[in-house]
Parts: structure tokens; sequence; C-alpha cells
């Protein structure tokens, strides 16, 4: 056994002559003391190496000094770019984030909730990309602090956080009908899913009303991406531009029409929705609505640590983070309607 697991808070109050609930306050800063006895007790703590147990710790201060963040998949740069930062506002703030990723599972969804209450977290970001099952939700109330983020869940009493996921889809349909498209099929997030409704909502008012030519929904990765943009194909492809729901899906999307020939812009006209992956970089550089995922992990760790938690109706908050359109070479005018319609002219990337 190591010279650090046998020394005890009582070892360190002997070593420093005092009493052990003297030390136990002054380590959890509850207590002030004489210059004299606190250069005792930081002498005995530095010689003895003493580490504070944690689990203790946490029931003397009633906080834990952790934040816990539960998401689908540590892979998508989406989920991982939110993670870093929610990571870097809680540093700033003295506090760490435990991270668990779920797979979009019910199952390690309940299991994150459960090992994050034992832990006895100071909050929760929960983000999923499915609808979770009523257990979940009821979990989540368990926590005094949790905020809701990106996917709504049914049921839980929480503040939510997301971005403007139908005024997303207004800026798409805007460009695309300022383009001269008048047929735009979505391929997106499941149906009932917060996002893919408020996106279709928002894309039918970006292009004055004009409804979806097509819907192809499912799980936000690139082989759903795949599959549906097969579908797309397979259906005909009479739309003369696509709104994609994710840049996951977006990756699915363009390796389908690279097999088979089909051209950006030159058949299909594309925006994605996301810009966390290096769009500017394809070939043509896709136009897409970006979301704001460096404020909405800073804003999360805000809300968890600085908000108004006892005050009447703030666990029924929705913030809604402002979108921007970042446009780019893979929107144009229909092909077929070319000589009718005043080309899109393409803006440099917003810096």
């Amino acid at each position: 056994m190591s010279a650090r697991s046998r020394h005890s808070l009582k070892d360190v109050a002997r070593a420093a002559d005092v009493s052990v609930a003297t030390v136990s306050r002054y380590l959890n800063g509850q207590l002030e003391l004489p210059a004299a006895t606190r250069d005792r007790i930081d002498e005995a703590v530095r010689r003895l190496d003493y580490r504070p147990n944690p689990h203790a710790r946490r029931l003397s201060l009633g906080r834990s000094d952790t934040l816990a963040l539960i998401i689908p998949d540590i892979a998508n740069p989406f989920f991982a770019r939110l993670a870093a930062a929610m990571e870097q506002a809680a540093a700033a703030r003295g506090v760490m984030v435990t991270l668990h990723a779920t797979m979009n599972r019910a199952e390690r969804e309940l299991a994150a909730l459960d090992l994050a209450s034992r832990n006895h977290v100071d909050g929760l970001v929960f983000v999923t990309n499915h609808m979770p099952p009523p257990e979940v939700a009821a979990l989540i109330n368990s926590f005094p602090r949790a905020v809701i983020l990106d996917e709504d869940v049914r049921g839980a009493v929480a503040p939510r956080l997301m971005c403007d996921n139908e005024m997303g889809g207004v800026l798409a349909g805007r460009a695309l009908y300022r383009a001269g498209h008048r047929r735009v099929a979505y391929i997106g997030g499941r149906e009932d899913l917060f996002s893919t409704s408020a996106r279709l909502a928002g894309l039918k008012r970006g292009m004055e009303g004009i409804a979806p030519a097509r819907s192809y929904v499912h799980d936000h990765a690139a082989a759903s991406g795949r599959e549906l943009a097969q579908r797309f194909l397979q259906d005909g492809g009479e739309a003369t531009a696509l709104f994609v729901g994710s840049d996951e899906l977006l990756v699915g999307v363009l390796d389908v029409f690279r097999e088979r020939g089909v051209r950006v812009p030159d058949d299909h006209s594309i925006i994605s929705f996301d810009n966390v992956r290096s769009l500017h970089l394809f070939d043509p550089a896709i136009t897409a609505v970006e979301q704001p995922v460096d404020s909405l992990g800073r804003r999360a760790v805000e809300l968890l640590l600085e908000g108004d938690w006892d005050a009447p109706g703030f666990r029924q908050t929705l913030e809604l983070l402002p979108v921007t359109l970042v446009e780019r070479a893979s929107v144009r005018a229909p092909a077929n309607n070319n000589k009718s319609v005043r080309p899109h002219n393409q803006q440099r990337e917003k810096q």
C-alpha cells in the first residue's frame, strides 16, 4: 500500500496539532485560521502527501465541482466541439466535465444518468438524437440542475437550450428560392425529433409557402445519408435541390452522388445544416446553415452554474441561439432553368 493511501485526515490533524474538524473545515474553505495554524496544516498536507477522499468531500461540501455531459457520439464533430466548448467554460470556473457517450441507446442513457446521479454532479447537460423513453425524462427530473440541449426530451422539466432550427430552415429555403428552385427535397433526422419539424416548417416559410417536394428521414449518421440518398435517386430525384439536416448525413449523400455520377450543383444544389465539418474544403464547397456550437456549450455551463434556479418558471425556459447561412459554391440556379432565372451570386464565406 502506498504512503498516499495510508495517510488520513486524522494523520494530518495529529501532525498539525489541531482537531480533525479544524482540518476538514479549513481544507473545505469553511474556516479562517491564524497564519501559523494554516502553515502547520499546509505543511502536514504536503509532507504526508494527503489527498482528500472525493466522496467524503462531496458529502461535506454538498457539491462535486463536476458537471456531466451526456451525448450520443463522441466521434461526431458536432458533439466533440460541444464538449470542448463546455470543458473550456467549466475550466474557467474551476469545474470539471465528465463525458458519457450513449450511442443513442436508451439503456446507456439511463446508465449514464444513474452514474451522474450517484457521483452527485453539480449539473447535467443532456443531449440525444432520438426520442428517449419516459424513464429518461424521469431521471433527468431528479437532478437539481439539468439542461436539455439540441433536441427536446418529452416529459423533462428542465431549461431547453437549442439553436434556432426553424430560422435555419428559413435561411436555407430563402437561398434556394432566390436561386430559382421550386422543388426542394429534405434529408434529415427522424420525424419525431423537434429539430426535424422545426427545420421543415422553416424551409416552407423560406420557400414562400412551397412545401418540400419529398422528405427522407432517418438517424443523423453517414450510413443513413447513404440510404436516404439512394432512396431519393430511386424515386427519380426530380427535386432540383436538397436541404440536408446535418453534416453527418451530408457525407453519406455526397458519397452516393459521387458513385452515381451526380454532380453538385450542376444536377442538384445542396445546403447542409451544422457547418462543423470543413465544408469549405469540399469540391464544391458546401453552403451551410451554421450552428453556434461553441456558444451552445458555453451557455449550457452558464445556465447550470449561474442560472436563477429558484426563480418560478426557470425550468420552463427555452433559449434559441441564432444561426447563420454560410454561402458557398453548392447552390446555383436549376439546370433546366438557367436562362429564365438569374444565377445565384455566391458570396465570400463569412468569417
